[in-house]
Order: C-alpha cells, then sequence, then structure tokens
C-alpha cells in the first residue's frame, strides 16, 4: 500500500512485502501443474475425463499412475488456494481505499481477457477465464468471517462431488439411452481433433481450439463454483492467519497434514482402484464414481501437503530446497502462459509436430525440463526487473498507472 498525497493509495506489492513461503508453494504449483497438463497436449480434449490413457505399459503406465494419484487434481487445487489468498490479500489492502472494490474488477477483467486469448490463441485448457469469474463471488462474500468463508467453501465443495457422486447412482439405476451412439460420436470427434492438432496450421488449429473450447464451456457450471468453493478456504488460510505466521500455528498444521493427508489419498486410492483409465468415461458409471472420489480426495490431500510444506519452510533446510521454486512463483503468470506456449509449439502441427510421439514417461520429463528452465529464467529475469512481464503488464492494467520495472540498484 502505498501513501499518496495523506490518502491511501492502491498499488502493486514490493519484493520487500511478499510472503516467501507464497512464492514457494505457487512455484510448485506451477511445476505440478505442468506436469498434468503436459498430457494434454497430445491427447484431444474430447477425451477430458476419462483418466488415464488406455493401454499403456511398463515405465509410461507407472508414470501416468503415480501422476494420475499424487499430482492430478491436487496441484489445480494449490494453484487455486494460492489465488484465493492472493484475492484475500488483494482485498485487505483495499479496504481503506474508495476504489478498492473497482480495482479490484478491473484486475478480474485483465484475467478473463488473458484466459480467453490463452484458451483460443494457445491452449484450450486454460483456468484464468474461470477464475475471473469465480473470484467475483468472493468480493460478493468478502464482508464474512474466515470460519464462515471456511464453511461454505467446503459445502460448495463437497456438496458438489456429493451430487456427482448422486449422478453416477442415477446413471446405475437409469441407463443413459443412447450411450454407445454417444461414446462413438467422440470416439469420432476425438480422432478428428487429433488429426488437426497433429497436422494443421496455426489457423486450423485456432478453429479447433475454438470448436474444443465451446465444447468445454459446459465444464464451467461446475469448475467456476469450483474455484469459488478453494478460493474461499484459500481466504480462510489467510484471513485466519494462520498461513503468515505458519511458526505461531504450528499445532494446527501438524493436525491439518496427520487428518488431511491419510483422507485424502485413501479417497485417492479408492479411485484408482475403481477405475484410471476407463475408455467410456462420463458414459460409465464406475468412472464416474471413481472420478468423484478423486476430486473429493485432492482438497484434503492437498491441505495435508500445503501443511507439511508449510512446516518445512520452517527449518534452513527446507526452506532453502523451497526457495529454488520461488522464482517461477513470483513470475507465475507469465510461466503458466509461457509453458502453454512452448508446449504448443513444439506438439502441435504449425511446431515441431510431436503430437503423439513422446510416451507418458517422455511427456513428463519435457515439462520437468521446461520447469526447470524457467525456474533458471525466472531467477536471471527477478535479478533485473521487479516482475515478470505479464505480472507488470497486469499491475499496469490494473492500477492505472506504470509500476517501475527495473530493480533499484541493490534490490534483490
Amino acid at each position: 500500500m502505498a501513501e499518496d498525497g495523506g490518502s491511501t493509495r492502491l498499488g502493486p506489492v514490493d519484493a520487500s512485502e511478499r510472503i516467501g513461503l507464497l512464492d514457494a508453494l505457487r512455484g510448485i504449483a506451477l511445476a505440478g501443474i505442468f506436469v498434468v497438463n503436459i498430457e494434454w497436449f497430445s491427447r484431444p480434449w474430447q477425451e477430458f475425463g476419462n483418466g488415464m490413457v488406455p493401454g499403456l505399459a511398463g515405465i509410461d503406465l507407472a508414470v501416468a499412475w503415480l501422476v494420475h494419484v499424487f499430482v492430478a487434481g491436487k496441484f489445480w487445487v494449490l494453484f487455486s488456494l494460492l489465488f484465493g489468498i492472493g484475492f484475500a490479500l488483494m482485498m485487505e489492502r483495499a479496504q481503506a481505499s474508495r476504489r478498492g472494490a473497482r480495482v479490484y474488477l478491473r484486475r478480474l477483467a485483465v484475467l478473463f481477457a488473458l484466459g480467453i486469448a490463452h484458451a483460443l490463441l494457445a491452449w484450450v485448457g486454460d483456468i484464468l477465464h474461470a477464475y475471473a469469474i469465480a473470484a467475483l463471488g468472493l468480493l460478493l462474500l468478502r464482508g464474512l468471517s474466515p470460519r464462515a468463508q471456511l464453511g461454505i467453501g467446503l459445502a460448495i465443495y463437497v456438496g458438489l462431488y456429493a451430487l456427482s457422486l448422486l449422478g453416477g447412482w442415477a446413471m446405475a439405476a437409469f441407463p443413459v439411452e443412447g450411450a454407445p451412439e454417444m461414446l462413438a460420436e467422440s470416439v469420432r470427434d476425438a480422432e478428428a481433433a487429433a488429426a488437426v492438432y497433429a497436422n494443421g496450421g496455426f489457423g486450423e488449429i485456432t478453429a479447433q481450439r475454438a470448436r474444443d473450447f465451446s465444447m468445454l464451456l459446459s465444464n464451467a457450471f461446475g469448475v467456476v463454483p469450483m474455484a469459488l468453493a478453494v478460493f474461499l478456504v484459500g481466504s480462510w488460510l489467510f484471513r485466519s492467519g494462520r498461513i503468515v505466521d505458519v511458526a505461531g500455528h504450528r499445532p494446527f498444521f501438524v493436525r491439518m497434514a496427520a487428518t488431511c493427508l491419510p483422507l485424502g489419498l485413501v479417497l485417492t486410492l479408492a479411485s484408482a482402484w475403481l477405475s484410471t483409465g476407463d475408455p467410456d468415461g462420463f458414459f460409465d458409471t464406475r468412472w464416474v464414481f471413481a472420478s468423484s472420489l478423486h476430486g473429493l480426495g485432492a482438497l484434503p490431500m492437498t491441505l495435508g501437503g500445503v501443511a507439511l510444506l508449510a512446516l518445512a519452510w520452517q527449518g534452513a533446510r527446507g526452506q532453502a530446497l523451497m526457495t529454488f521454486f520461488a522464482p517461477a512463483g513470483r513470475m507465475a503468470l507469465s510461466n503458466y502462459l509461457l509453458q502453454s506456449i512452448v508446449a504448443s509449439l513444439v506438439f502441435y502441427g504449425y511446431g515441431l509436430a510431436m503430437w503423439g510421439r513422446p510416451g507418458q514417461a517422455g511427456m513428463v520429463l519435457f515439462a520437468v525440463l521446461v520447469f526447470v528452465a524457467q525456474v533458471i529464467a525466472s531467477r536471471w529475469w527477478l535479478a533485473r526487473f521487479r516482475f515478470g512481464p505479464l505480472e507488470w503488464a497486469w499491475r499496469w492494467l490494473t492500477y492505472g498507472r506504470r509500476p517501475p520495472m527495473r530493480n533499484r540498484p541493490g534490490a534483490v
């Protein structure tokens, strides 16, 4: 918060004001998200929700199973928790300003525009536009106590997956009429989309992205309230003071790790036992139950992981290890979009056309190597500049004035 002529003036947070643990967690989230997302640069979106690719063997099967159980869903939740914390932090800083709500809405408008551009020009799986919509709910609920936000967030999250489980039961009791025909049509659409992504030029692939994006818009009815639910949990973590003062709340984080991790792991393993690669996907009752349990397990497993990482941050060795991820976390928006640009240029027809060539293990290795390069590049960039390029532009458009880009002499 900056002071201007005696009145409170909103502005971007300087490096000295940042919370190191959150930057490290954001970097870890980016790594996990790319490990999951990379599969969908070589797999058609018509198969989204179908679990692991069927027919895998050897190291590809082992890697796909590990990603499905320990990574998929968890790092999306972690990224969402951190967005919720960031939005809550901004709203807290905005309370003293008459322009607070206006600035917040402008920030969301820019995020929404970036998300749509990302989806249509680079990768259909964008989450930013859904975050921008969900954050409107956080603005409406900002007056609630942290405990009330937690209760509503958990109720939305569990309620949505309870509805999904109920839907699976309904499918078992009343089979979907015409399911084989719908499945056959989905398979044909997937094959056609894969051919475009593998061999098409930029124009053809952009048109396919637009078709796939319109198809996935129906997911927004689930994704937006789910993101809001996790935002509210993140807001509670921040506003309750826990994530800001981990040392002062050590018993809480120990309890959260001890209870949430086993609960999340049991639910996730139950999901994997039911189905980890049924090609019928949403048309198969067993997979609907498996997908619902997988989602239910993601939040407690992520909260348990956050607790362990927060406790590790209190030790010199743990902090040193986690600090490796922090530069990428400080440039999370730039790095998230850059991951999509790099992957699209490698796997799509208008780039190196590597669609479908690497196995699951090769795709994950590629994601890890790209992320390590991003960490190195982010460290180099932040030694010279205060913000990542898109973070700088986002702040400029949000606050209506251009923040200084270069570091001050002697700044870290």
